[in-house]
């Protein structure tokens, strides 16, 4: 269907409507390849702005309108406000789509809906709610971020991506002509856009953030590493790099499937996928490893940036249990740690509580464990027991590390 709505609303609807998460959602689609960077920049775009875009809908709708008219009034307010198309042709596609789609009778109301729309009289809220709509943060978080990093909280939420990170194993020079931004690590460079080609396939090059990156710079090298919660498997890749051999453990069986493919794709021989539970103790991994990376389940809240649409599936509750199950993580995997061996604990989280206070609880348990300093070369605040990376000095991105010694 020739529409530019058209791909853009395919997407939004398996994410609002059936839960999908983006990433999933995009690579499910068949978008049009002609157009597809227009259909993934409106599609962040909106999912960017879904709480001023919300607003929007209830300041201008008496009631509120069905899922899929709300999606099809969010890619057209997104496109006309944020875009700066013009009312009338952004007006004329989505009521044309209606009517390709057998919607045909919403098409009155959405027409009266978007050429009576006024930008001017969107009046966003004050305070800590204001800040929520403005840069798509859960109101609870924003009021976390405050309270933990008072003036510079509203920086860390206004963060953008700065593009898309790719991590290259050989053949980089074929590529640097493009525009694209250095980072503080070798063979990592953030291109505005980049579509893979073939040499992905070839295992030439992989798409890593620069957090999982940083992440991986912290870990020494050793013979006997054990990645645990690992999947997708590019920590495990990474590392093996370095380390003699990657056990790289997953709870589901499907993501470890996702780490087999990803170990194929890059060729790369030692490391072994293993379907394992990182909370339950496996008494032959005892003692077995020299590294043991504890990459936890988190709030994912560092990555809003990247992931516009975890505000959509995460309840202040959904959080509120975390810091429990990556407490009950650590404690298990740390059993596996050698004498003097070291642990480590990351997340792509920003909460004090997921992080410091975490590891706080876990040596406060293990007198066998002791906080030992690091370092790394992307920009970073220090706290007690980590580093601290922020989105708004991090390329946009969030994450935290801690380093342990096994006495």
């Amino acid at each position: 269907m020739t529409n530019p709505f058209y791909d853009p609303y395919r997407v939004l609807t398996k994410i609002y409507a059936e839960g999908a998460h983006l990433k999933i959602a995009l690579a499910g689609t068949d978008l049009e390849e002609l157009h597809r960077s227009r259909t993934v920049k409106t599609v962040y775009g909106v999912l960017e702005n879904d709480g001023y875009l919300s607003l929007c809908i209830r300041t201008f709708a008496a009631k509120s309108p069905k899922q899929s008219v709300r999606t099809l009034l969010k890619i057209a307010l997104y496109t006309m406000v944020f875009l700066e198309k013009p009312r009338y042709m952004v007006t004329d596609t989505a009521v044309d789509l209606l009517k390709r789609m057998g919607k045909g009778g919403m098409a009155g109301f959405v027409n009266a809906f978007l050429r009576g729309f006024d930008a001017e009289k969107v009046i966003l809220p004050t305070g800590d709610e204001g800040l929520s709509v403005k840069y798509n943060f859960p109101l609870f978080a924003v009021k976390k971020l405050k309270e933990q990093y008072g003036e510079r909280a509203e920086s860390i939420m206004a963060a953008k991506s700065r593009g898309v990170s790719v991590r290259f194993v050989r053949g980089e020079e074929n590529y640097l002509a493009r525009p694209h931004e250095n980072t503080p690590f070798e063979h990592l460079f953030l291109f505005p856009n980049f579509v893979r080609d073939g040499a992905f396939f070839a295992g030439d090059y992989t798409f890593q953030s620069v957090g999982s990156v940083a992440i991986c710079s912290v870990v020494e090298p050793c013979e006997e590493l054990l990645d645990a919660c690992a999947a997708p498997g590019g920590k495990s890749v990474l590392l093996a790099e370095k380390c003699a051999r990657v056990t790289a453990s997953e709870l589901h069986e499907h993501r470890v499937a996702l780490i087999e493919s990803y170990i194929s794709r890059m060729g790369t021989k030692n490391v072994t996928a293993i379907n394992a539970d990182s909370v339950v103790f496996r008494p032959e991994w005892e003692e077995k490893f020299d590294g043991v990376l504890c990459d936890v389940p988190c709030s994912g809240l560092g990555t809003v940036a990247e992931n516009p649409d975890l505000p959509l599936r995460k309840t202040e509750r959904d959080f509120a249990q975390l810091p429990h199950t990556q407490l009950a993580i650590l404690q298990n995997c740390a059993r596996y740690v050698k004498h003097g061996g070291t642990l480590y604990y990351s997340t792509c989280s920003i909460l004090q509580e997921e992080n410091d206070e975490v590891v706080a609880a876990f040596l406060g348990e293990h007198g066998e464990f002791a906080s030992e300093e690091t370092d790394c070369t992307l920009v970073h605040e220090k706290t007690p027991y980590g580093l601290q990376f922020l989105p708004d000095t991090a390329f946009g991105a969030g994450f935290y590390v801690a380093k342990m010694r096994k006495l």
